[in-house]
């Protein structure tokens, strides 16, 4: 392993010492200790599933303790067995249909029995290693599934929120509207009204005195707000009636017919495992984007949260619980409050279960209004709009649409099962239907193949290249990203008789005569003359990006220039420049600019609101886009020689990077602000060679920006910037890094960079990029030290 490797060292006595089971301990026990970041964060979540866990039993018709249950034993169970450290688990808004339905059905000691063999099967399912086949089902479906759970939910509370009683479906609760609106009961109404409002406006209230206010959950003071309020006005209400925990009704035997019996427990098992599962990986990429969590909690284990959602099942069933899922609210405050391992999670549950017991008085002050509002509001948030632009965007909205109206007409299973049926449908119409069109333009014919060239569409392919007469010139465009075999044989057949007969073809598109999943390299002997069909080809997904050509040029006889082609010999090195200029040109309007025309129309109409400043160096290999994985208007470029940021008030001419840096924060808004430095660095190194003296060249002046950075590599009172764990591999890495923290202390000296900062607007925040590993690191301090640390190669372009 190379010295530039990013992995962490280990201390090797430390190994030593591990390798030797029978050796005696050197000392006592390690005692249990917690994280103030864990007890911190578990205090937030407490605050926001403590309202949320009784306004969902509430909503499912459970018994009020049910919801406590439930969080408690999500929190605990699920959160010591899970495979992801940071989900919160506990009774979620997607199974409150579901389980409100099963109520209705079962009555509630079966409800729980259903939810204890729930548990079971999800534990089956997880022994059998198939966590990651929940991954398959399109998001679409998943989408739509809790867009209609979510719009049950919120017709359902809004007959409580007007002060009536929701009925057993939703077209039954609007047809009942009508009546509910004409008796309204104004004491409820105003309750709700002010939980509603309260939820809307808290986070939105601005300044420091708004950043402050925000730390206290939304959830808990929409809550406790009406809940004052109707007590100090002495409202006249129904509120939360916590009976005595030894009346609480456990699990019972399950009552009624088994193939009813067995669909709850598959529909409980599903959407449980599909919600938990794909929170895990919501969980894994909120965790990926604080610097050096994801290297401390690592991924999530799909299989084993699997597993520890059946246990938390089985025990929340037993106990007498709501079904447990992993709930993204709670695990996105999770995240976002600080946690840095499962304990958080664990005390969450803790704090459940000693309010459960100690704060009982308090809870039944709570209006039934007020938590219906709550829950309403969950539902309505859970029709994204974003999602829907989404499936939108991808032309899956059909099987988001028929999901939701599904699972709202006809109940979660069926409206998940209509919802797969519709996008396998849609997926072989996609896959079957292929447009082949032939045309000919000043004698050369033209075969255009739109969509996947599947042996479906092979009888049509022949007969449109059959068109193409002997000895002619022919150009076949491949519009698709699938071919197959028979497709491929067939064009390969017809391309050898019609170039033996005297023709020419030429195949242009993406992958164009190239076996699927065969290598680039073996389209070398495969005839075709397509660009990247030659040995030594580099091609890769990104190449429309790129400006380079694959094709070989032929040999020209020494200073001869062929201008009608664009290709020159040695003589005329400016011609073959601007012949790849061109070619790149061509390749990007052919290939890149149908695809990316609609976005660039709509950030042309809208205007360019990047969300951050990428300041980095003028380096040929360092391509931003690509190692962001950002697109047209996400990010603010600015890029010079050793990605330097002059200090402000420089008597010096160099103002573009000042202006840059100006225009971004107090035109543009942009959040945050990143200075990224590269291995190799010409400018880096150029500063080390650097002698006092001489001619003071364009560079040398622009380089004595970088004299701090020197400055501070030499000073010994300062500890050394690290590359993951490891002291960097030469000076000039050295230089490199200690220049990104450099300069970002050259950033706070900027008045609008500052004052932003002040006012939380904005953060900043150092990357390393090793070009030769293709592996990205983001600063981070540990220890009073800068520490560059890795991210992960999956979380980067391939």
């Amino acid at each position: 392993m190379s010295a530039c490797t990013p992995t962490r060292t280990t201390d090797p006595t430390r190994d030593q010492r591990s390798h030797q089971p029978h050796s005696p301990p050197s000392g006592p026990h390690r005692r249990f200790r917690v994280a103030g970041a864990d007890v911190s964060a578990s205090i937030a979540v407490f605050l926001i599933a403590l309202p949320l866990s009784l306004g969902i039993a509430l909503a499912t018709g459970a018994p009020l303790q049910a919801g406590l249950v439930a969080a408690a034993v999500g929190g605990i169970v699920a959160g010591r067995l899970g495979g992801s450290p940071l989900q919160v688990s506990g009774p979620a808004a997607g199974l409150t249909v579901v389980t409100a339905d099963l109520i209705h059905r079962y009555g509630w000691r079966t409800t729980c029995a259903i939810t204890v063999l729930a548990g079971l099967a999800q534990l089956g399912l997880g022994c059998l290693r198939v966590a990651r086949t929940a991954l398959a089902v399109s998001p679409a479906i998943v989408h739509g599934m809790l867009a209609g759970i979510g719009v049950t939910i919120a017709v359902a509370q809004l007959h409580i929120v007007l002060g009536g009683t929701p009925q057993s479906s939703v077209l039954a609760n609007l047809r009942a509207l009508p009546a509910q609106l004409a008796n309204l009961h104004p004491a409820a109404v105003t309750v709700s009204a002010l939980t509603l409002t309260l939820l809307v406006l808290w986070p939105r209230v601005p300044g420091r005195v708004g950043r402050a206010l925000r730390r206290i959950p939304t959830a808990l003071v929409a809550v406790a707000g009406a809940t004052v309020t109707a007590s100090l006005a002495g409202l006249t209400l129904p509120k939360v009636d916590l009976p005595s925990w030894s009346s609480h009704a456990l699990a019972g035997l399950p009552e009624g017919p088994v193939l009813g019996l067995t669909a709850a427990v598959l529909t409980i098992t599903l959407v449980c495992s599909v919600q938990s599962l794909l929170g895990a990986v919501a969980v894994d990429k909120m965790a990926a984007a604080r610097p050096g969590l994801t290297a401390r909690v690592g991924r999530s284990d799909l299989d084993r949260e699997l597993l520890g959602q059946g246990a938390a099942n089985i025990a929340s069933g037993a106990l007498g619980g709501l079904p447990v899922a992993g709930v993204a609210v709670r695990s996105s405050a999770n995240v976002h409050a600080g946690a840095v391992s499962r304990n958080s999670t664990m005390l969450h549950g803790v704090l459940v279960v000693i309010a459960a017991l100690l704060m009982v008085p308090i809870l039944e002050l709570i209006p039934l209004a007020s938590l219906a509002a709550l829950v309403m509001a969950v539902g309505i948030q859970m029709v994204s709009l974003h999602h829907i632009r989404t499936v939108t965007r991808h032309r899956e909205v059909l099987v988001y649409a028929v999901t939701t109206l599904g699972v709202v007409l006809l109940g979660v299973l069926e409206g998940v099962t209509l919802g797969v049926a519709v996008a396998v449908a849609v997926a072989m119409h996609r896959l079957a239907r292929t447009r082949i069109t032939h045309e000919e333009k000043e004698g050369v014919h033209h075969v255009h193949v739109r969509g996947q060239l599947t042996f479906l569409a092979v009888p049509r392919l022949s007969r449109a290249l059959h068109l193409v007469p002997q000895g002619a010139h022919a150009v076949v465009e491949l519009d698709g990203s699938f071919m197959d075999h028979a497709a491929y044989e067939s064009l390969q057949d017809w391309q050898n008789t019609h170039t033996a007969q005297g023709g020419t073809a030429e195949l242009t598109g993406r992958r164009a005569g190239v076996r699927i999943a065969e290598p680039w390299a073996a389209a070398d002997s495969s005839g075709t003359d397509e660009p990247g069909a030659s040995t030594g080809c580099r091609c890769r997904p990104w190449t429309p990006w790129r400006n380079h050509q694959c094709d070989p040029q032929p040999a020209a006889p020494t200073g001869y220039a062929d201008t009608s082609s664009g290709r020159s010999g040695p003589d005329d090195t400016s011609d073959a420049s601007g012949h790849q200029l061109a070619r790149g040109i061509s390749v990007f309007q052919r290939n890149t600019a149908p695809l990316v025309r609609g976005e660039l129309a709509r950030l042309a109409r809208e205007g360019q609101r990047p969300s951050q400043l990428f300041l980095t160096c003028a380096d040929s290999r360092l391509v931003t886009s690509m190692i962001t994985s950002s697109g047209p208007g996400d990010l603010f470029v600015v890029r010079n020689v050793g990605n330097l940021v002059p200090l402000p008030g420089e008597d010096s001419g160099d103002d573009s990077v000042a202006a840059a840096i100006e225009y971004a924060v107090d035109v543009l808004k942009v959040r945050s602000i990143t200075v990224c430095g590269h291995s190799g660095c010409g400018a880096m190194q150029a500063l080390l060679n650097s002698e006092p003296g001489g001619a003071r060249t364009p560079l040398k002046r622009w380089l004595r920006h970088g004299l701090p950075s020197l400055e501070r590599m030499a000073d010994g009172n300062r500890p050394w910037p690290r590359l993951a764990g490891r002291a960097p591999a030469d000076a000039v890495e050295q230089l490199c890094l200690t220049n990104v923290v450099q300069q970002l202390e050259h950033l706070h000296t900027h008045e609008s960079v500052s004052r932003a900062l002040r006012e939380g607007a904005l953060e900043l925040q150092g990357m390393y990029f090793h070009v030769g590993e293709a592996q990205a690191y983001l600063l981070a301090a540990a220890g009073g030290a800068e520490v560059f640390d890795h991210v992960e190669a999956a979380d980067l372009p391939a």
